[in-house]
């Protein structure tokens, strides 16, 4: 075992040589494979290129070279693209600040069996007038590279449940096609994380139409990995455990609180709510809200035309075949 193991357990550590082809003989070489591959890439910044960071890429594309190499790129391509996305990429920029507060993302105590963080959203949470769609994804993204730095993590993963209970029409109306792109491009295609499930539960109608539309920009494996559960909760505790789960998924323990993860980050300034008002969230935040043209994706267009949500009516949406899927 190299220092670079260090921080496995035993377990974890036969995880990584089995089912991510991590050999400790061989790490450094694996590393330095891609490292020399940067210089194939000169319009792109690589900020960080230490053992330490490029072994996260390589663990979360399973040791294939050219494939980590081509995540490690994706990652500063997509920050470079996105430069205001990451202006004041901290806990206390009062747009992220407030995401944080209000559960975005949350994230439980307790491990799954399989050794991955249960990252919980509440989407009914979202206050849109104190921060965008945007402060959300920059949330997310800045707690997830705070856990990547858990080499735990690193090779089991993590696991998002999200909660659509009372998210309403109009909410769901604000999520653009170029929005969902742009979380998709930043989650799914440029971030070293492995995610073993996405679980919808107590989705509405209009969040089924939504997923159908977005399905094609996602891969097959994360397709694969997405499980909308509706209003049955059997179907998720079969595949988590009720014993870890707080009592909004029908679990065994007491309600979450929403503020669990935002203490960690911000800790004593988690209470200082002096820069976090209606006027003074982050402005880049919301000039990237009104900027995004992914090229594929019309911009500021409804992920669903809303004439053809509002045309689908009762019927139809008590027919809507559950789309669970446990492959």
């Amino acid at each position: 075992m190299t220092h670079l193991q260090a921080g496995l357990s035993p377990e974890t550590l036969e995880k990584a040589r089995l089912e991510l082809n991590e050999n400790p003989d061989t790490l450094h070489q694996d590393i330095q494979e891609v490292r020399d591959m940067v210089i194939t890439r000169p319009d792109i910044g690589f900020l960080r290129t230490d053992d330490a960071f490029i072994l996260r890429f390589l663990r979360a594309r399973k040791f294939q070279h050219f494939e980590a190499f081509r995540l490690l790129a994706q990652y500063f391509e997509y920050r470079q693209q996105n430069l205001d996305m990451f202006k004041s990429f901290k806990a206390t920029d009062p747009g992220i600040k407030q995401a944080l507060k209000d559960g975005f993302p949350g994230g439980l105590a307790n491990l799954d069996h399989y050794g991955r963080k249960i990252l919980v959203l509440f989407a009914a949470n979202w206050d849109q007038s104190r921060y965008t769609l945007v402060d959300i994804l920059r949330a997310i993204l800045l707690s997830l590279e705070a856990m990547i730095e858990d080499p735990e993590l690193q090779v089991n993963g993590f696991v998002l449940i999200i909660d659509w209970s009372n998210f309403t029409f109009k909410q769901a109306s604000k999520l653009t096609p170029s929005m969902l792109r742009l979380a998709i491009e930043g989650l799914q295609d440029s971030f070293p994380a492995r995610f073993g499930g996405i679980h919808f539960v107590n989705q509405p109608w209009y969040i089924h139409a939504l997923y159908t539309v977005i399905r094609p920009f996602l891969k097959e494996k994360t397709r694969k990995r997405i499980f909308l559960h509706g209003n049955n909760l059997n179907s998720l505790h079969q595949l988590i455990h009720p014993e870890i789960l707080p009592s909004e998924f029908g679990g065994m323990l007491p309600p979450y609180d929403m503020g669990t993860w935002a203490r960690t980050l911000l800790d004593h300034e988690y209470d200082d709510d002096s820069e976090c008002n209606a006027d003074s969230y982050n402005t880049p935040a919301k000039n990237v809200e009104k900027d995004l043209s992914p090229k594929s994706m019309k911009r500021s267009q409804s992920v669903v035309d809303p004439g053809v949500l509002k045309r689908m009516d009762k019927n139809e949406e008590e027919n809507m075949q559950p789309l669970l899927s446990l492959d």
